[in-house]
């Protein structure tokens, strides 16, 4: 088990997103993160990272053979979603109709053809809220790809802009999710899963 201050780290690994890279980011931060799909081991770790690549319903569907779908939203310790993952914990998404684990009380949209889809490069967060960006500043640049968002809600803790102003962050309870890559933002993003394996 991945240990920092003596916390364990777990990444879900069902089989949609590039998790090697996620896993890199926590060991340059001293952290031996686990990739593991196993009900009991996920529900033992100290913190759970959510990821996802890739297109909605073939990733829920994939949790949903795995019975993650159920275990997900019962999870008690610091859970983050990143970028699939974190739409995933959505209401639903428009992206091939998918009905999302509902723990953030928000819909997933397409952009319009008004943009170029996916946004894809360096774009900055606003607004932030949590303790997932202590000691940030306002503005900072992240690493983004993605052609799906979720509206701004009562539950946003960052905002982005990209023609429409969207929720690039989400909290609820021991849920966190970002839309961004952290592992893939530099420093600051390095500083963001820092400070989640603080929480």
């Amino acid at each position: 088990m991945g240990k920092l201050d003596g916390a364990s780290v777990v990444i879900i690994n069902y089989g949609a997103g590039n998790i090697k890279s996620i896993q890199f980011a926590f060991k340059r931060l001293g952290v031996d993160a686990v990739l593991s799909n196993n009900i009991d081991e996920i529900k033992a770790a100290d913190k759970v990272i959510f990821p996802g690549v890739g297109e909605a319903s073939s990733a829920m569907k994939m949790l949903q053979e795995s019975g993650l779908d159920t275990l997900i939203p019962t999870l008690k310790q610091p859970v983050l979603g990143i970028c699939l993952g974190m739409q995933l914990m959505c209401n639903s998404s428009e992206e091939g109709n998918t009905k999302g684990l509902g723990i953030f009380n928000v819909d997933v949209k397409k952009f319009s053809k008004d943009v170029k889809v996916p946004q894809m490069g360096w774009n900055v967060i606003a607004d932030l809220k949590s303790d997932l960006f202590s000691g940030i500043k306002d503005k900072e640049f992240m690493y983004l790809v993605h052609s799906f968002y979720a509206e701004k809600c009562a539950e946003m803790i960052a905002t982005t802009d990209y023609e429409i102003e969207y929720a690039s962050a989400l909290q609820k309870d021991n849920f966190y999710g970002v839309q961004f890559h952290p592992e893939k933002s530099g420093i600051i993003g390095s500083k963001i899963l820092e400070n989640f394996l603080k929480l």
